[in-house]
This record gives C-alpha cells, sequence and structure tokens, in this order.
C-alpha cells in the first residue's frame, strides 16, 4: 500500500471528531478545515511512524472542541481506535503523582524540604540528604532509567521496598543536576501512600478521578472492559508485534495510568482551570499552578515539531510538568510518556486555556512533534490567543488621569494620581514639553479606546491620531490609592 493511501486508509478507519466533555461545544465552523489539515498531518505521522492507532484532542476552556481517533486499537483483527478507547498514557501519569504530592503538601502532612527518609523509612541507610523536592524535580542523583524503569511497573509493593531498603548506585550528587528518574516517582507514590494512609491508586482515585468524573480511568490495565483496551504494540523486523501487558505494581506512580481520549480531557481541563487566577480561588487552583513551579535546575531541551531549528527551551522540571517559554507559543507545560506498547504528550498554553493531546499504541512512539505542530498551527491562526486580563478600578483610574494629562498637555492638577517619584523622574516643565512636541507630531488622537490591562496595576493603549498612533502604558504604583508610577506615551508611523 503507498503512503497516500496508508494515510487515506488511516483517517477513514475511524473517523471520530465530535466535541465531547462534561460540557459540549462544538468548534468554529471557520476552523474545520484547519481541523481536518491537522487530522491529516496526525494520520501522516503516524504512517511515517508505524503507529497502529491513535487519538488525539483540543481542549480550549474547559471543552474538548476537537477530538479525533484514527487507526486501529488491536492490529488483529483491525479493531478501530474510538475516543473512548483505553491507552496507557506512560509518564502523563507523574503529573497526578506531583498533584497528590502537592496536594499533600498543602493539607500541611509533608513539606518538600523534608527529607525522603522521613517518610520512606527504608531509605535511611543510604539516602541522606535527598529531600522530596528532589525526588519531584528529578534532582536526587539517580541516574536516568528509561527503559529500565518502565520494565519494573509489575513490581509487587514487598520488593519494591527490599529495592528501597538496599539503595540504588548514584549518578552525581544530589541537588546539583536535572537527571530523569523513574525510581524517583515510584518513590513518590510510596510517600502517597505512607502520608495518606491509602493505596496510591486509591488516593488518587478517590482525590482526582472520582471528582472528575473520569470513569473511564484507573491504573490497572487488567481491569479495563473487553473491547475497549488498545493493545501495546512493538514496530520491528518490518511488523507489528504485540507488548506484554504488565499489570499494575509498586511502580504505577510513575507511569501506570490507562485513560481515554473522553477522559484525559477532562484532567487537561482541570488544569487549565487554574488560568488566570482569580480573588476567592479554591486552594486546589493555586495547587495546580504550583505543578509549574520547578525547585530543580534549568536544563535545555530542542524544541519539538517544524520549527526546533529556529527555537531552544530552556525548562525546568516541576511536579510532573515540565515548563517552558517558547519563541512561539509563550509560557507552555507539557510532558511526554513512552512506555512498551505506548506513546503520548501533552502540551499545555496556560494564558490561552488551551491544551492539545494524543495518545498512541506503539512503543515509545511519543506523538511530540506532531502535537506541538498543532499547537503552532493554531496559534499562527488566530484560534488560540491569550485570555483577555480583565482591567480594575485602579487602572481605570489611572488611564483616566493619562487621558487628561494627554489633553491638558501636562501633569500639573493630577498631583493625587502621581507616586512620589514621579516627579522625581521627570519634572513637570520637561513633561510638559514632552507631551507638547509628541502632540505636534500626532496631531488630534481618539483616545476612546480602552486600556488593555496587563496585569491589575498595569496597562497599554493604543490612540489613532492623525499623523500616527500613540501607544502608550501605565504602571500604578504599590499605592493604597490609584498612583502612576511610570507613564509613557509614543508616537509610532501610521500603518
Amino acid at each position: 500500500m503507498s503512503k497516500n493511501l496508508l494515510i487515506a486508509a488511516l483517517l477513514a478507519v475511524s473517523a471520530f471528531s465530535a466535541p465531547a466533555n462534561a460540557e459540549t461545544s462544538a468548534a468554529p465552523e471557520i476552523q474545520s478545515a484547519d481541523f481536518a489539515a491537522l487530522d491529516a498531518d496526525f494520520a501522516k505521522w503516524m504512517a511515517e511512524a508505524h503507529v497502529p492507532g491513535l487519538v488525539w484532542g483540543i481542549v480550549k476552556d474547559g471543552r474538548l472542541v476537537h477530538v479525533r481517533a484514527m487507526g486501529v486499537q488491536t492490529v488483529e483483527d483491525n479493531v478501530p481506535v474510538t475516543p473512548e478507547t483505553a491507552f496507557r498514557i506512560a509518564s502523563m501519569t507523574k503529573a497526578f503523582t506531583g498533584y497528590s504530592i502537592l496536594t499533600l503538601r498543602d493539607e500541611g502532612r509533608l513539606r518538600l524540604d523534608d527529607p525522603v527518609s522521613k517518610y520512606v523509612p527504608e531509605t535511611k541507610g543510604w539516602a541522606k540528604g535527598i529531600t522530596v523536592g528532589d525526588l519531584l524535580h528529578h534532582t536526587a542523583g539517580f541516574v536516568t532509567d528509561d527503559p529500565w524503569g518502565d520494565r519494573q511497573q509489575p513490581l509487587p509493593e514487598a520488593e519494591f521496598s527490599k529495592m528501597l531498603k538496599a539503595g540504588v548506585p548514584f549518578s552525581t550528587s544530589s541537588g546539583t543536576r536535572y537527571e530523569y528518574s523513574n525510581f524517583g516517582y515510584a518513590t513518590l507514590g510510596r510517600i502517597v501512600s505512607n502520608v495518606s494512609k491509602q493505596d496510591y491508586a486509591k488516593r488518587v482515585k478517590a482525590t482526582v478521578l472520582k471528582p472528575l468524573s473520569m470513569t473511564s480511568t484507573r491504573y490497572e490495565v487488567r481491569d479495563v472492559p473487553a473491547g475497549k483496551l488498545a493493545m501495546g504494540y512493538r514496530w520491528e523486523n518490518d511488523a507489528w508485534s504485540r507488548e506484554p501487558m504488565m499489570p499494575h505494581g509498586a511502580f504505577g506512580a510513575m507511569g501506570g495510568l490507562v485513560t481515554t481520549g473522553q477522559d484525559y480531557a477532562k484532567w487537561i481541563g482541570y488544569l487549565l482551570s487554574a488560568w488566570p487566577a482569580k480573588d476567592g480561588e479554591a486552594q486546589s487552583a493555586k495547587t495546580i499552578r504550583a505543578m509549574q513551579y520547578g525547585g530543580g535546575l534549568l536544563h535545555a531541551r530542542r524544541r519539538p515539531g517544524k520549527e526546533g531549528d529556529n527555537c531552544r527551551l530552556s525548562a525546568i522540571y516541576g511536579a510532573g510538568l515540565v515548563q517552558a517559554n517558547d519563541c512561539v507559543l509563550g509560557n507552555v507545560l507539557f510532558h511526554g510518556g513512552g512506555f512498551p506498547g505506548y506513546g503520548s504528550h501533552m502540551l499545555l498554553l496556560p494564558e490561552t486555556g488551551v491544551g492539545v493531546f494524543a495518545l498512541t499504541n506503539r512503543t515509545y512512539a511519543g506523538p511530540t512533534a506532531p502535537v506541538w505542530d498543532a499547537a503552532t498551527a493554531l496559534f499562527k491562526s488566530g484560534y488560540i490567543a491569550p485570555r483577555a486580563i480583565a482591567s480594575s478600578p485602579a487602572l481605570e483610574t489611572g488611564y483616566a488621569a493619562a487621558r487628561r494629562i494627554w489633553k491638558a498637555g501636562g501633569v500639573e492638577g493630577e498631583g493625587q494620581y502621581l507616586a512620589m517619584n514621579f516627579a522625581m523622574d521627570r519634572s513637570d516643565a520637561n513633561w510638559r514639553k514632552h507631551l507638547t512636541d509628541l502632540s505636534a507630531k500626532s496631531g488630534a488622537c481618539d483616545d476612546s479606546p480602552a486600556i488593555i490591562a496587563t496585569s491589575k496595576l498595569s496597562g497599554r493603549f493604543s490612540w489613532t491620531c492623525a499623523a500616527g498612533i500613540v501607544e502608550g502604558n501605565v504602571l500604578l504604583a504599590p499605592t493604597s490609592t490609584p498612583q502612576i508610577q511610570a507613564l509613557g506615551f509614543q508616537l509610532t508611523a501610521k500603518p
């Protein structure tokens, strides 16, 4: 079969693109063509990567606005993938573990700077100096253990206890380097159990899965209903062969979760709900945002996808999520998953309320590139855009003062709205000279456009004038009444 025919077949075998979630919402009609093009990109990637089946989706403002399943969940009988097909998501499980640790911290039941041995007594003989935070941020000094750690998935808890007591060799001194450790996250799972007095998987179910109605998500792969599991395959010798099905065990906290496209979208929506921060919000929102904070060390990564040659990521590992500032998308949170029989990736753009994810059933076939390319295409098309920040009464007061200053051509009489530093940084006389010169060049201006808030105490504005555009900014001081500490006006050429 030619590659083009194979791509067409992948798109045709399982064509699900209806939006779904607790709240459903149809994607804007104008985006249907964009979604179709992205579906084709995923199908092309599948064919080139020899992936049997895949489901990918876009979550926007808490809704699964697009989900597409393609390929098959079993190659032996060509059962098609659907949005309800279950996949093991491998290391994307770590976000659930990181969230669980931070929740216990916020409940006052542990501290990130506590020694690991305080909660895992088996480690007292060898883990001196290693903290809970070191495990969380991959700075404990353990060696990178892919793929060894993946094959530990079914390890019984008793055997894991023996491993913890015996100790492991160190790759580096703790706290000196980022080095990804599945063993470290398995140990975090033990901490969750010991501190909460609950089995790790039961704790996650009670505190995350049940509240989010993720009823098709579980840690024990053998409990997936018949006909609902995407079987895991390896591609070698030009053929697919089944990977062994590893049951849940002590390493489940690092990569054992099994979920569906429909269910996983609920988790993505929950994470994104923490942005923007709101007055009087629940503690859970603060806990989610804390997942992006890394107590570890910055490390460089190549940007995934087609823009990779133009951008390097300076990333830091938070709590089961990697945070970076991307040259195209801005602030991003992401994580991949690789496992015998499975590959996955998720990417969040928290300031836009959008997340993209994909799940596959081929060994270590992480769909990283198509996920990032999809997000990039949607961003460049305007479908993804930063959320507007609501202005505040204080900022509106400051902006009103800025308008009066412009119209008056000086700052005299506005003293109550100017911070104590304002006159020190530029005299009244120099403000009048500056504004007179600028006004003469710009001509009459329309100052009716609203200020665009960049925070509750800062904003920017743009006025169309007879001879150009006046761009400006207002920055308020940390004073009890609204006072401007910095004010700017700049004339730019007319477009």
